[in-house]
């Protein structure tokens, strides 16, 4: 037991400050009171469920008797059972019955599984991680909007890379025209001036590019050719919000993503997309979803790709230029969590820069 323990935990010893955080583990549709569901979160198994009152619950995903895996086994009233001896948790994480006892319940009282902190916040359930800690920040607000004229939806999507290189790439505006050549942006060869910001835990990109435009929903969200902000923003450890406005926000498309480690090189990603387009918000809500499909199964591949060659390489040796500064900040703000704080703190900066696409 106490080698599977070892085992179970090491990746997220090596993780520093970055595992005492909340971690989005599903969307609220994907667990409730019929059956466990398994989740993997810096490579230790967890089960979620929900009793049948629907109060939700995450333990690790091993029953303390043999091991055997709790998310294989079934939910009865308020309590799991294990699909191996029939010994059932509570949600707590206490045993409260084990079958071969027979009616000795004091008998049971020494046995449970670890707990995790939980909850369930717009549209998401979230793990803390932090065991050592209890939770002392809350989940990222993520912009789930319910007034009207706002639509949203989540999109689930397995990566083979790691956190800092997924974060990296959805605030990264250069790789857009070949990765998403004809579906998000065209190489125009114009210069896009930004403004690169970073706090103690984010990292603020502002672009001054009057013309901007994301070519393949111009007719649909910018008919009248009003301007365009686009504002893209990483907040610790793994959140990215990226803002498209025109017209002082009478339209808006937002794409947030909180991305989960699984393991080293294997991450699921969570993405909202929050989007007021007016009157073509229902044409929206039929095409949307296949787009953005489209779009993020491209990164999904290219992401793939780095992560396999820095696995052979063992080594991630960037050369970096100016349009790389947001990403060599968000490195310096992940990296120095990963250390536990140890190092020169990164200090608040805020730079001008410029690059072509």
């Amino acid at each position: 037991q106490r080698q599977m323990c070892i085992r179970d935990s090491i990746m997220i010893d090596h993780e520093g400050h970055l595992k005492n955080y909340w971690y989005a583990a599903g969307t609220s549709s994907e667990v409730n009171s019929n059956k466990p569901v398994k989740r993997i979160i810096f490579n230790i198994p967890i089960v979620l469920w929900r009793s049948n009152n629907d109060e939700l619950s995450a333990l690790i995903d091993r029953c303390a008797h043999r091991n055997a895996p709790l998310s294989e086994g079934r939910i009865e009233d308020c309590r799991i059972v294990c699909p191996y001896h029939g010994w059932a948790f509570e949600q707590s994480g206490q045993c409260s019955h084990v079958p071969s006892e027979g009616p000795h319940v004091e008998r049971v009282t020494n046995h449970r599984v670890e707990k995790f902190p939980t909850l369930e916040l717009y549209g998401l359930i979230w793990v803390w991680m932090g065991r050592d800690i209890p939770p002392d920040k809350d989940p990222f607000p993520m912009p789930f909007k319910k007034t009207k004229g706002w639509n949203n939806y989540y999109m689930t999507t397995r990566f083979n890379n790691n956190v800092t290189n997924l974060v990296e790439n959805f605030m990264d505006v250069p790789h857009t025209i070949y990765v998403h050549k004809g579906w998000f942006r065209d190489r125009k060869q114009i210069k896009v001036p930004m403004n690169v910001q970073r706090t103690k835990n984010s990292v603020l990109v502002s672009y001054d590019q009057d013309n901007d435009s994301i070519s393949a929903f111009d007719w649909m969200i910018n008919p009248k050719g009003l301007p365009m902000e686009h504002t893209d923003k990483f907040y610790m450890p793994n959140v990215t919000r990226v803002d498209y406005t025109f017209g002082e926000e009478e339209k808006a498309f937002i794409i947030t993503s909180t991305c989960t480690p699984i393991s080293p090189y294997t991450s699921i990603v969570y993405t909202l997309i929050t989007y007021k387009f007016g009157y073509f918000n229902f044409l929206a809500r039929l095409f949307l979803p296949w787009y953005t499909k489209k779009v993020i199964n491209q990164d999904v591949q290219i992401m793939e790709s780095q992560g396999k060659n820095i696995k052979h390489f063992q080594e991630t040796n960037f050369e970096s230029t100016q349009a790389d500064l947001l990403h060599l900040y968000i490195e310096s703000l992940r990296n120095f969590a990963k250390s536990d704080g140890k190092g020169e703190t990164p200090k608040p900066i805020s730079k001008r820069a410029e690059f072509w696409i």
